[in-house]
């Protein structure tokens, strides 16, 4: 299963803001994207333009984030 969630990092942990149904114990791989920056510029589009797919809008930041 593969999911994009986010998180808030605080006090050194990174808590996911919605809860994981998931096993305990269970192994992830962890990719950090910085939303800061050019994320808020697309977030401030998203509120613009409606509802846009998690992963499109993930897969937007990143392209911005090496623009």
């Amino acid at each position: 299963m593969s999911k994009i969630i986010r998180v808030r990092y605080r006090g050194g942990v990174l808590a996911p803001e919605e809860p994981l149904v998931m096993d305990e114990n269970k192994g992830l791989l962890v990719k950090i994207i910085n939303i800061g920056g050019s994320g808020r510029i697309l977030e401030r589009y998203r509120s613009v333009l409606g509802r846009v797919n998690p992963e499109l809008l993930e897969e937007a930041i990143e392209e911005a984030e090496h623009l």
